[in-house]
């Protein structure tokens, strides 16, 4: 970690703005005047006062990790602050698993996230008044709204081409491997007849979808100026092969970490000195990313060590604490533009140990 004296205000600054968004996120959701219920019924059972007990995100430690399971099966009635009540909300699901989904209910946050998002992208690469197409999927996941929400705001429109990661993953389950091939031609036909009859500036894909479609035609070529690559593992091999050979080092490759609980994180812009390796930052103080010990997640690992990556949304429409996700990083330092840890070489979860079915991410 740098110990240069600005960056070191900026990493108190930054540490102290995240404690005091905490406790006015811990007043919302545990007060009874704007409160959730789900959360309310807890602390009511726990004998827990959140708003006495929770003063810093050590305090955080004070809850045990998220289930998952309330996503799943909890009454969507259970999630409303009461400030809330009343007011219709969008439900979204998360990616590609199978089975009864997590599925969130929201408002604003989406838009809330992508807008600040915004303030890391520049015109050269994502020119105002352009198009942009996505090739990802749609359905019931707040990527496809957020994604639209993000052109909009940056003076653009969206096309959009739909695929089924779910479907995708039962297939090479089921090592029906020449099915999987024929569903991402199928997709990869939609988008070059968009490219064919639409001027597409702006491109958000998976990393095997963009490779794919760039065996077909030159990415520079089509007008495209800048591509966001999102998926669940981006080494550096891979980064260096998107950025030297499909986009031919003449299209701004913009890597993207995200999904429906965290929003959207943004990468460290990349130099020489990172040889590739993608770090990601949180968008803090609404989510706070820690990589912790596998073995004891209450303890995070040191500072270029990899572990589990463990997530806490705190939103006026969601408090989730000490979610563990299903990915896995290396802890990296605070930088001065993001005076927060980050998550390095993000990866699922027991890649080093285990065959992980990743599809078309």
């Amino acid at each position: 970690m740098s110990s240069d004296s600005v960056t070191t205000k900026k990493i108190a600054a930054s540490q102290a703005a995240l404690d005091a968004h905490l406790k006015e996120m811990i007043k919302w959701h545990f007060s009874p005047e704007t409160g959730t219920p789900i959360w309310l019924n807890w602390a009511k059972e726990k004998e827990f006062d959140a708003v006495k007990e929770i003063e810093t995100v050590d305090d955080l430690l004070k809850f045990d990790h998220f289930d998952e399971n309330w996503l799943r099966f909890k009454s969507h009635s259970e999630w409303v602050p009461k400030a809330y009540e009343g007011k219709p909300y969008t439900v979204f699901e998360t990616g590609g698993t199978t089975g009864m989904p997590k599925q969130r209910i929201g408002w604003e946050d989406y838009k809330t996230d992508y807008t600040e998002f915004s303030n890391s992208l520049n015109d050269k690469d994502f020119p105002p008044g352009g198009h942009w197409l996505m090739m990802g999927p749609t359905g019931p996941r707040r990527l496809r709204l957020a994604i639209e929400h993000l052109a909009n705001i940056r003076g653009s429109s969206c096309y959009f081409v739909d695929l089924d990661p779910r479907w995708v993953k039962k297939l090479i389950a089921r090592k029906a491997f020449n099915e999987a091939k024929l569903y991402m031609a199928h997709v990869i036909d939609q988008a070059l007849i968009i490219l064919k009859h639409r001027n597409v500036t702006a491109l958000f894909t998976t990393p095997k979808l963009l490779e794919t479609l760039a065996e077909k035609v030159s990415i520079p070529n089509v007008g495209i100026k800048g591509v966001f690559c999102g998926g669940t593992q981006m080494s550096p091999q891979t980064v260096r092969f998107l950025i030297e050979e499909v986009l031919e080092n003449k299209v701004q490759l913009f890597p993207t970490y995200g999904n429906t609980l965290m929003g959207l994180a943004a990468h460290k812009p990349l130099t020489a000195d990172d040889d590739y390796s993608i770090t990601y930052y949180p968008p803090q103080p609404r989510a706070l990313l820690r990589v912790v010990d596998p073995e004891n997640s209450d303890n995070m690992v040191d500072y270029d060590q990899w572990g589990r990556v463990e997530l806490t949304t705190m939103t006026k429409e969601l408090f989730m604490p000490r979610f563990l996700e299903r990915d896995e990083a290396i802890r990296r330092a605070p930088c001065n533009a993001y005076p927060f840890d980050g998550v390095g070489d993000v990866r699922p979860f027991g890649t080093s140990t285990n065959a992980v079915i990743e599809g078309v991410y």
